[in-house]
């Protein structure tokens, strides 16, 4: 029998990939889309924002509630986007618009100066009040034009480090299979696998 937990987001992409990032350590835990409005992120970290669309999402189902809030921090801006990325170019959320004012901040900076990293951090509430926060870093650098058709956001332009030398690949090429064993949320969730191991009584 399979435990439901709430994803707090309306974004399907996000839902998709969760959905196989949980299934491939907790089979029994069933993730949900989440129908309820959305609340207002006016945090300025990470955790603030994911602890705002977490607690929303817990108190609208009545249901234990995951909510990622991710973004791309860049060395060379000061750590910029980060909890603003998904919003640097406006404020509509415009993946591409977003992607191409990045690459045209850093159009003078050249490797290696180039590094960044993908956050993720994840908080789960419980319907009784119990809060978590966990999070996950994904470093690499950013390529100097995108590449690739997979993935969302600023995946085409990111380089994830680790991979060998003339062969490397921006997020935006990997598989899903990959991204998902590999990604700032999927190091997120080893965090938090525990906890959830608590919250379903294993």
């Amino acid at each position: 029998m399979s435990t439901r937990i709430v994803l707090a987001t309306h974004n399907p992409h996000k839902v998709e990939e969760f959905g196989a990032i949980v299934a491939r350590v907790r089979p029994d835990l069933e993730v949900v889309g989440y129908d309820g409005p959305e609340p207002v992120e006016d945090g300025v970290t990470f955790a603030e924002n994911a602890l705002i669309k977490a607690r929303a999402a817990a108190a609208h189902t009545g249901l234990p509630a995951l909510a990622d809030d991710s973004g791309i921090c860049v060395d060379a801006l000061g750590g910029a986007p980060g909890a603003f990325s998904a919003y640097w170019a406006g404020h509509r959320k415009d993946d591409r618009a977003n992607l191409e004012l990045l690459l045209d901040q850093l159009s003078d900076i050249a490797d290696p100066r180039r590094t960044a990293h993908f956050t993720s951090t994840i908080a789960l509430v419980e319907p009784g009040g119990a809060e978590h926060v966990v999070e996950g870093i994904w470093p690499g650098r950013l390529a100097i034009a995108p590449a690739g058709a997979g993935g969302f956001g600023y995946d085409p332009i990111f380089i994830p480090d680790g991979q060998d030398a003339g062969a490397e690949r921006t997020a935006g090429e990997f598989s899903t299979a990959e991204k998902n064993a590999a990604s700032h949320r999927a190091r997120a969730f080893v965090a938090l696998a525990p906890l959830l191991a608590a919250l379903t009584g294993d």
